[in-house]
């Protein structure tokens, strides 16, 4: 039995690889799992053929008996928020998050809002390949799926509940959002209108084609944003990725700021916002060793997880112990709110931390340790990948390292990880020097070794 699920959700080429065809019998297969009369809310971000793959979805649902809410356009974060606030049985997003703009995807979410386990996962699966699906009778399809179009005013009202209104208002902030054309426009702008910032938005408008960058918030993407946050003064930017699940910050420098980073300066602020919560953090192995250098003073422990935040989410949900969990990505989470990225609430707590604290955000972010950070990647079958992997494990093999996803490699003066892409055929680098040269001295030895099992230069 081949595979669906990938790190997170089911995603490929629309209309190639994610066919109807598949969302119908996927669609099917979760109702399946679900069971009749469950209540399922159904959303999807801008992508192309987003409409196409919903509706096959919510056929497959009604299909199996399943009650379908559609929540038609609206972030993955309130789409979650929704379903774990509003007794939902569960969720489906469409949507490839970061991924390029051909691409969509298939995400489903349990009852608590976080996305199903991996376990989970493997038996819609299991019941897709066995085409194992429940099928109501004629008379149980007298119903279509239902508007529900209260998804992002929900979700609002959640974000704006958890931060000091009074105090973000008092200060009069004026703040750039990017969010990537997608449906963040539907949420952040008002989420920080009604905090009372004064918001200009770039790439603002909806457009399947995401004509203003890619949806992946990564520097080389974010130039035109980071220029605008500069010209006009602002304190902050913001980028939002496909699904508005990241945020990534650019600070009144026009630095782009990556997850990490602001992981870093947030966790250290929600010790004093709240002291009665666990002093844990966790965090995937991608991000930067700067989270144990700052955190551990303090008397955070840092727990690292495998890439993907549906192991992250589900690991603070089963330990019940976290201050916030975060991805490099600028996926961060924030249990007080819910335990799943929330670009949204990511910028409240950022614009009330900058509010408490008083300071400028680039100074706060001068607080850091500076890294030379390198990310890059290298097209080849998973399978070359691990591979590549084993081979890094030998030659560091008197370093520290963290092997549970690839290999992460630490150093007093260096880190750097290799895995494989859990999404696309990719060997994934990441790693970070405290000079220019050691990184790129150590991103000649990694791309040496994938040369040497490839074959290619």
């Amino acid at each position: 039995m081949g595979r669906l699920f990938g790190t997170d959700g089911v995603r490929g080429i629309i209309n190639e690889e994610l066919t109807p065809e598949l969302a119908l019998k996927l669609g099917m297969a979760i109702g399946t799992f679900f069971g009749e009369g469950s209540k399922i809310l159904v959303g999807r971000d801008v992508r192309a053929g987003g409409y196409m793959i919903k509706s096959a979805v919510i056929a497959g649902l009604l299909s199996a008996g399943v009650k379908v809410y559609d929540g038609e356009l609206a972030p993955t974060p309130a789409l979650q928020y929704a379903v774990k606030t509003q007794d939902f049985d569960g969720g489906v997003i469409i949507t490839a998050s970061h991924n390029p703009s051909k691409y969509n995807g298939i995400k489903v979410v349990a009852a608590d809002g976080i996305e199903v386990p991996r376990e989970k996962e493997l038996e819609i699966e299991e019941i897709y390949f066995s085409q194992r699906f429940r099928r109501v009778p004629w008379r149980q399809l007298i119903y279509d799926a239902k508007p529900y179009p209260y998804v992002n005013d929900i979700y609002v009202k959640g974000v704006i509940e958890k931060v000091d209104k009074d105090l973000i208002r008092s200060k009069g902030f004026k703040i750039v959002i990017d969010p990537a054309n997608s449906v963040g426009a539907l949420t952040s702008p008002r989420i920080a209108r009604e905090l009372g910032v004064k918001v200009y938005t770039v790439n603002g408008h909806l457009d399947p084609t995401f004509p203003g960058r890619e949806p992946e918030p990564i520097p080389e993407h974010l130039g035109e944003t980071a220029r605008t946050v500069v010209s006009i003064g602002a304190v902050l930017g913001v980028a939002h990725d496909g699904d508005a699940d990241r945020a990534i910050f650019i600070d009144d420098k026009g630095r782009v700021q990556w997850g990490d980073r602001t992981a870093t300066i947030l966790a250290r602020y929600l010790v004093e916002k709240h002291p009665e919560l666990p002093r844990k953090v966790y965090t995937a192995v991608s991000s930067s060793t700067i989270i144990e250098e700052i955190l551990k003073p303090l008397g955070i422990e840092v727990v690292w997880l495998k890439v993907g935040s549906v192991d992250i989410s589900r690991t603070m949900q089963r330990n019940n112990d976290a201050l916030c969990g975060f991805e490099e990505n600028g996926g961060f989470m924030y249990p007080p709110h819910q335990l799943v990225r929330d670009g949204g609430m990511t910028l409240a707590l950022m614009l009330e931390m900058i509010a408490k604290e008083n300071r400028k955000l680039s100074e706060i972010y001068d607080d850091l340790p500076q890294y030379h950070l390198i990310k890059t990647k290298i097209p080849m079958t998973r399978d070359k990948a691990l591979l590549v992997v084993e081979q890094v494990k030998e030659y560091f093999k008197n370093y520290r390292q963290i092997t549970i996803d690839g290999v992460k490699v630490i150093s007093d003066d260096f880190w750097l990880l290799v895995r494989p892409s859990g999404t696309e055929p990719l060997l994934r680098i990441m790693l970070e020097a405290k000079t220019k040269e050691k990184a790129e001295e150590l991103l000649s030895i990694v791309k040496k070794i994938a040369e040497e099992v490839t074959g290619k230069k």
